[in-house]
């Protein structure tokens, strides 16, 4: 579907003609672009920036078979797609808070483990210790399980509430309405081109009909062809001037509001890597306390002396210190 080229009117409005030029633009789902390698090349409007309202203008076809998407609509599925998938993140977070309780849970129960309790001297301290250890370790898993929660799935989770999708519908309905203007002013222009085209037919047809026959009547038709001729040349260039309003409006706010869902995506974006470098941190925080619960274990074992495990057992197992001797008679 091909725009039309402003009509060029002469000094005399009566006297306006549509001349035929080549086209240089086109019209797309009633959004006019320039035909490629027409016209002066156009500059980004951020340049080096990859932003969205640089490369969302036209519309593209819909993989679930629709007719078309446009480019902001795919906007908004970024919108609509990064919450989903904070919200996968939030419950993978769940998901490893609920490994750690159990976890924790696990190790508290062991801990409690009556095997080997009957170990004595330097190496039942270690034992008892490295048992000990267990619990404590218990104790910094739950305590990490309780941050992720506090601290990476919630805010995950709360980000951005219901209040969110309510913004993008307003941002959605307000552009919608505007390619619905724009569908609507460009109607017009094609009714209007229609009707200038049916009114120079008409004009031409009388002209030929005043050179076969000579008439007053003819002359009074084609003066009244002619004036609405220039009435629908009017018509046409002021229905192009509302299209061309509407465009430059739908342009200007799509130029805002796509920088400002590119704004609200970096917000976005560095929320998640916020709360996930937090994850990393109480990880290795977890793991120099969980090093910490090993300390004492690792130094009750370094002084364990099988020596003194053995003098303190015999002295308290021993059942003689007289040794036999030989029987005489």
């Amino acid at each position: 579907m091909f725009c039309m080229a402003k009509p060029p009117g002469s000094v005399s409005p009566a006297k306006r003609q549509i001349t035929e030029v080549k086209e240089t633009k086109i019209t797309i789902n009633c959004v006019t672009f320039p035909l490629p390698g027409e016209g002066p090349e156009q500059q980004l409007l951020k340049p080096n920036e990859w932003s969205y309202c640089d490369y969302f203008w036209a519309d593209r076809k819909d993989p679930q078979g629709a007719a078309h998407v446009t480019g902001f609509e795919v906007l908004l599925q970024k919108q609509l797609k990064g919450k989903q998938l904070q919200k996968e993140m939030a419950e993978f977070i769940h998901e490893r808070i609920k490994i750690e309780e159990e976890y924790a849970k696990n190790l508290s129960k062991l801990s409690l483990s009556p095997l080997a309790a009957q170990e004595e001297g330097t190496l039942g301290e270690a034992w008892t210790q490295l048992k000990k250890s267990l619990h404590d370790e218990a104790e910094v898993h739950l305590k990490f399980s309780n941050k992720l929660h506090t601290e990476v799935e919630k805010p995950l989770l709360t980000f951005r509430g219901d209040n969110f999708k309510k913004d993008l519908k307003k941002y959605d309905h307000h552009i919608a309405d505007l390619r619905k203007q724009l569908a609507s002013r460009f109607a017009g222009v094609e009714k209007a081109r229609k009707a200038l085209a049916d009114r120079q037919k008409d004009l031409e047809v009388k002209t030929q009909q005043l050179e076969v026959k000579l008439s007053n009547k003819t002359e009074e038709d084609i003066k009244k062809a002619r004036r609405k001729s220039t009435q629908a040349g009017d018509d046409l260039m002021r229905c192009l001037d509302l299209y061309n309003q509407t465009q430059s409006k739908w342009f200007e706010e799509m130029v805002t509001t796509s920088m400002e869902l590119e704004k609200l995506e970096v917000e976005r974006v560095e929320w998640v890597q916020q709360h996930l470098r937090q994850y990393t941190t109480l990880r290795h925080e977890t793991d120099m306390f969980n090093q910490s619960t090993v300390e004492p274990v690792d130094q009750l074992l370094q002084s364990m002396d099988p020596a003194k495990d053995r003098e303190l057992w015999v002295k308290e197992n021993k059942t003689g210190e007289v040794r036999p001797v030989d029987l005489d008679i």
